[in-house]
This record gives structure tokens, sequence and C-alpha cells, in this order.
């Protein structure tokens, strides 16, 4: 049911509220990253629109007199798609649609193209599948008094439409089956995680885009797939990996964003219980993000969603390579110091320092204090086996004590 389409960049414009929760500095970080879903996806944004207000609009989520000029822009320009950055009611994205006269599209929609896209296997299609039949469920009505929703693009890809009389009923039944084809997988998968023997289980987890896959590859020596794009990882990959003599399992597990649709929890259940099985989590965070700090808030609240807040956790700060500490010239007076004006020094004598001794700092594209990380891992690894296996204590020294790696 979902066709991968190669897609010339669609020309889209971007539109936000600020909001009493959600300021401008907040509603320009989430533009960046709807701008980077949107390239992503296949589009190029052209212009960005904004407006204040107290509630979105329960017709057309902005005001009219903002939404003219959206209008106008979008006729002038040419412009094939309308993206918003907050989930549309069915009624308001019939109106908009009915107004603009072009695709209309909210930040889920989106995302669920994405994974549309990067699904490789057929469970990771299932999933998706199943994500998007629950999500258009509820917006059927509106669809069908404009077929030409069948037309390609962003957005466009996934479940095909059908006769309006049937739809409702035959969507039903379609979750009904995807969710009963997700049942035997995930049995399956229960299977396959019982004959992986007692090894330690580790997970990358993380926000999308903070380098999981590129470490995975380094420590691993394996070829997972990684591009700079959101979501290039959907599929769960798991790979034994030996640090000196000592093995155990790591997982490379789906990104996690902000807004992630409640749909695709859901049906990415299975994927997550890697997470919830694992004896280790090693939450990698791009540290060259202006906004880390936020996405660590992200991943912590999916993290007490799926009740795996509580398990041991390395933070590792990626990308240390890119990071750069924005500059105060010694004549300015004026300008405030922020904490976009630390250095990775400073960050380490902020809160992190109470993190203790479970925080790496590293670069795994360029290799830089990658041997920290193989110790610290080591070490942690080590600590959950021996607890478990107190007789194989002799088996795996201290990591300083194994002596120099050959």
């Amino acid at each position: 049911m979902i066709e991968k389409t190669d897609l010339s960049h669609e020309k889209s414009v971007l539109i936000g509220i600020i909001t009493k929760e959600q300021g401008q500095d907040k509603l320009k970080e989430y533009l960046d990253e709807l701008e980077f879903l949107t390239y992503t996806a296949g589009g190029e944004v052209v212009k960005r629109f904004s407006q204040n207000m107290d509630k979105p609009n329960p017709k057309t989520f902005i005001g009219s007199g903002k939404m003219d000029q959206v209008k106008e822009f979008v006729i002038e320009n040419e412009i094939g798609t309308a993206i918003f950055d907050d989930e549309l009611s069915p009624g308001q994205q019939k109106n908009i649609e009915k107004i603009l006269k072009c695709k209309v599209l909210d930040r889920t929609t989106l995302i669920l193209d994405i994974f549309a896209q990067r699904a490789q296997t057929s469970y990771a299609r299932t999933q998706v599948e199943l994500a998007q039949y629950e999500y258009l469920l509820p917006r059927l009505a509106g669809m069908w008094t404009h077929l030409e929703r069948q037309r390609g693009g962003i957005g466009m890809r996934g479940p095909g439409e059908t006769e309006i009389e049937t739809d409702r009923r035959i969507v039903r039944d379609k979750i009904a089956l995807l969710k009963k084809k997700l049942a035997t997988i995930d049995k399956q998968m229960e299977v396959q995680r019982g004959n992986r023997g007692q090894l330690v289980r580790v997970a990358l987890v993380g926000y999308t885009n903070v380098g999981k896959s590129t470490l995975m590859n380094t420590i691993s020596k394996s070829e997972v797939f990684a591009e700079n794009k959101l979501f290039a990882t959907l599929d769960t990959t798991v790979r034994k990996v030996v640090i000196r003599n000592l093995p155990f399992l790591l997982t490379d597990t789906v990104g996690f964003i902000r807004k992630l649709p409640t749909q695709l929890v859901e049906s990415f259940k299975s994927t997550l219980d890697e997470v919830r099985e694992s004896d280790l989590l090693l939450h990698v965070v791009d540290i060259s993000h202006p906004n880390f700090e936020d996405h660590i808030e992200s991943v912590n609240q999916i993290m007490s969603e799926i009740k795996s807040g509580d398990k041991p956790t390395i933070m590792v700060f990626n990308k240390i390579d890119q990071y750069e500490a924005e500059e105060i010239e010694e004549d300015d007076l004026m300008t405030e110091r922020t904490k976009a004006h630390y250095t990775l020094k400073e960050w380490k004598q902020t809160w992190m320092n109470k993190l203790g001794d479970n925080v790496l700092f590293i670069s795994a594209l360029n290799n830089e204090n990658m041997e920290d990380f193989r110790k610290k891992v080591y070490e942690a690894v080590r600590k959950i086996h021996v607890t478990r296996f107190p007789y194989n204590d002799f088996l795996y020294p201290e990591y300083d004590k194994y002596g120099e790696e050959k």
C-alpha cells in the first residue's frame, strides 16, 4: 500500500502561530525543525508565515487576514503545499484546502509521510501503514469531497482511497487486519529476543539525526544506513559487539522527535520493546544543536511514557567536532552572555556535572574520544554482567587492568 516516490522539490510554505505557551523563539525553533522535515520529505520551503494568537482559529487555524496573505502568496508563487506546524482537525484541513486550493498538510502528516518513504522492511511498512490508517480514519469524511488528493507528492503516499459508502468499514477492517499482523510479528520478535541468550543488551536512544547510526557503525564495524536527514533509521538493528573480550548486544532504534504522532508511538510498540528490554541505555545527544537540552527533555518524556526512564543510562554527547560557542567581542558591553556562548569545558561544569561519571563527549564521525567511550561502556556492561553471573568475574577484568589493546 505504501509506495516510495522520487520527488522533485515541491515548493512549500510553513505556517505556525505564536501563543502564550509558544513564544517567537520557540516557534522559530519548531519551524526550523519543520523545514528540515520538509526537506527530508522532498520539499523546498519558500516562505514562513506566523501569527500572534491566543489560541488557534477553530475553523482555519490562523486568522482570516493572515489566511488571505497566505492565499495571495500561494497563487503568485505557484506553491503546491502548505504545511502547518500543529495538528489540524479534519474540519480545519477541509476549510483551509477550500481557501488555498493546494495540498494542506500538518506536522503529523509530514512525519507519517517520511516514515512511509523510509520504511524498508515489511514490518516497518506495516507499522507505518497502521499509523496512517489510524490517522486517516477520523478525516475520511472531508477527504472524499476532493479526489484530487490522489495525486502524488509529499503527504500523498500511503493508503489508497475507496468509495465513500464503504470507506470507513474498509479502513476499520484494514486496521484490525494490520493489528493482527503486527501481533503475529511481535510474537516472533519476542521469541527472537528470547533466543539471544543471556548477553547484556545495550540500546542507543536519542532524538532523530543525532548520530546514533554513525555511532553504531563505528563501534560495531557494521554498515547501518546513516544519512544527515531525519528518521534515516526506522528498522531496529541489533549487532553483537565485543569490547576487549566482553560481548554484548547493541541495538540502534528509531529516533524520537517533538510532537511525535501518538499513532506512531503505538504502532512502533514492538520497536520500543527493544528499549524496554535493554539493560543499559546510551542516550545520544547532538551537542552541536542549539536546542539540545530540549531534545534531551523530549526523549526523557517518551522514555517515561514507555516506562524506561529509570534504566541505567550513559549520556553520550556526540558531534563535539561541530560544536562552536558564540563569541563576544572584548569591547562589546551590550551583548548578554548566554548558554550559546558556553565552551564545552563550561558546559561540563553545569547540570552535566551532576551526572557524575555517566557522561561522555565524543565525535563518532571523527573517532574522537572513542577510547573513553569503549572504556565507559565496557565497565557499565561488565558491572551488569558480573551482577548477573558472579562466577564470570575473572573472565572480564577491569578495563585498565586488561592491558593495552593490540
